[in-house]
């Protein structure tokens, strides 16, 4: 779909669910140095690990809740889905506008503060309040 009005939006989301979005901050660094897209730093593999999905159906479209990211069992990062900049919505619609949607898209909205290193070995354990969880190991280096 394009061009999706806000008031629409939620109607073309078929669920939520928790992923990880790990930028390599090295090569973000570089590229930023350079004046050049830094889009590579976000598309490598395992750059992105996703929990399973929840329908919408069975769940509502959350628009509050406690979100967190524990490392080795120690918070990193804490919010909540309120204080996100743009709703849900408003980030449908405006993709919608760059980008065709089509069903099995996934769109990530961002992380709380507190975002920090990993290491091979770490265990990662994010969360959103409804929605769920997602336990994950860094097994391989970048």
């Amino acid at each position: 779909m394009k061009n999706i009005p806000v008031d629409q939006a939620l109607a073309h989301g078929y669920g939520y669910a928790v992923g990880l979005d790990v930028t390599r901050r090295d090569i973000q660094a570089e590229m930023k140095k350079m004046g050049r897209p830094w889009d590579t730093a976000k598309s490598f593999e395992g750059a992105a690990p996703c929990g399973a999905l929840v329908p919408a159906a069975k769940i509502g479209h959350p628009d509050s809740g406690a979100i967190w990211l524990n490392i080795n069992g120690e918070q990193r990062q804490q919010g909540n889905l309120d204080q996100m900049i743009w709703k849900v919505p408003e980030v449908i619609s405006q993709l919608s506008r760059l980008f065709r949607l089509r069903a099995g898209d996934l769109i990530m909205t961002g992380t709380p503060s507190g975002v920090g290193t990993v290491s091979i070995g770490d265990t990662l354990q994010g969360g959103i309040a409804g929605v769920g969880e997602l336990h994950t190991r860094v097994v391989a280096g970048w």
